[in-house]
C-alpha cells in the first residue's frame, strides 16, 4: 500500500465530512459513547473520530460498520439507487428498432408475357 495522501474535489471533501457529522448525530442520538460504538463495531477510538470527521483514509468497511451499530445500515442501500444519469447514457446505446427492408412490387408496364 502507498502512504501518500487521499486527495478529494472540494465538494467530496465536504459531502465526506458532512457524512461524518451525520454519523456522530446519529450515535449523540442513540446516546452511545465513542468508546460503546468502538468496542461494537471493533475500531479503535482514534479511527472513529477520523470516520466522524470524514477522513477519507478510512476504509468503506469501517464506515459500513459504524452503520451497523448504529442501525443505519439499511441506508446504504440507497447510494446509488436511482442512477438517472447511467440510464440515460445505456437508453442513448439501446438499438432502435429496425424494420425488415421493403419488398420490391413488380411493375405493371408492357413488358408483360401472354
Amino acid at each position: 500500500m502507498s502512504n501518500r495522501p487521499t486527495t478529494l474535489y472540494p465538494a467530496s471533501a465536504k459531502e465526506l465530512t458532512d457524512f461524518g457529522q451525520r454519523l456522530k448525530d446519529a450515535r449523540l442520538r442513540r446516546r452511545f459513547s465513542m468508546d460503546t460504538v468502538c468496542a461494537r463495531a471493533d475500531i479503535s477510538r482514534p479511527t472513529l473520530y477520523k470516520i466522524e470527521h470524514g477522513d477519507p483514509s478510512v476504509s468503506i468497511g469501517l464506515y459500513v460498520q459504524v452503520l451497523r451499530v448504529l442501525s443505519l445500515l439499511d441506508d446504504l442501500s440507497f447510494l446509488a439507487k436511482d442512477d438517472t444519469l447511467g440510464r440515460r447514457l445505456q437508453d442513448e446505446l439501446l438499438l432502435s428498432r429496425k424494420r425488415a427492408p421493403r419488398r420490391k412490387r413488380p411493375t405493371g408496364g408492357s413488358d408483360e408475357k401472354s
